[in-house]
């Protein structure tokens, strides 16, 4: 049975580690989504055993369902729930790991538009639970990818509303972020921002 995420990509079953890896870089990745890049990261880190940390599925309600036959089922039509809260969220040296992952066109910084305040009223909760949030940010324009901490994010998110910015700069994400550098497995080593944070 196929299974889809609400975008329209396919799950894929986590591969379980048969002792062998293939480190080649794969030149067909190119173009590929943050989001593709995060979950192939996330792929890697579940198969060697570093983190369970798994993209959060959107919850719908099902209306109407076509049956051509039993092998072959559509969704017709259904309707989000809920609110979905972060994108990502799982377990990671012991700790509670929960982000977000968004791409922008900007140049020179990121609009807070991109979040909505459930998303950010839900980053607060869980730093009141000791839980480590964040959120991952990728500059379309040169592919360079920095990890921001939730506090940063909220500082800013809570400042627009007595009329401050309604964009972080991307300088302030420069100095305060953590900068990912590519890299062939994992794809995209973010958690390297989390030791940070946890250091």
């Amino acid at each position: 049975m196929t299974i889809r995420y609400p975008n329209g990509n396919q799950f894929h079953e986590q591969p379980t580690s048969s002792g062998t890896h293939n480190d080649s870089i794969n030149f067909s990745n190119r173009g590929m989504t943050l989001e593709d890049e995060i979950n192939k990261s996330n792929q890697y880190y579940l198969r060697e055993g570093i983190a369970v940390i798994h993209k959060k599925p959107t919850p719908i309600q099902i209306v109407s369902v076509d049956y051509p036959k039993r092998s072959a089922a559509r969704i017709k039509e259904a309707y989000f729930r809920r609110a979905s809260t972060t994108d990502y969220n799982g377990v990671y040296r012991g700790k509670y790991v929960d982000f977000d992952a968004k791409e922008t066109k900007n140049k020179q910084s990121f609009p807070l538009k991109n979040f909505h305040e459930h998303q950010v009223e839900h980053m607060r909760q869980c730093l009141s639970q000791q839980g480590i949030c964040f959120a991952i940010i990728k500059f379309m324009s040169d592919q360079a990818v920095y990890v921001l901490k939730a506090t940063d994010l909220i500082a800013y998110w809570d400042a627009q509303r007595t009329g401050g910015r309604k964009s972080i700069p991307r300088k302030v994400i420069e100095q305060e972020g953590f900068l990912i550098q590519y890299r062939i497995n994992p794809l995209l080593p973010y958690l390297q921002a989390v030791d940070s944070f946890i250091e």
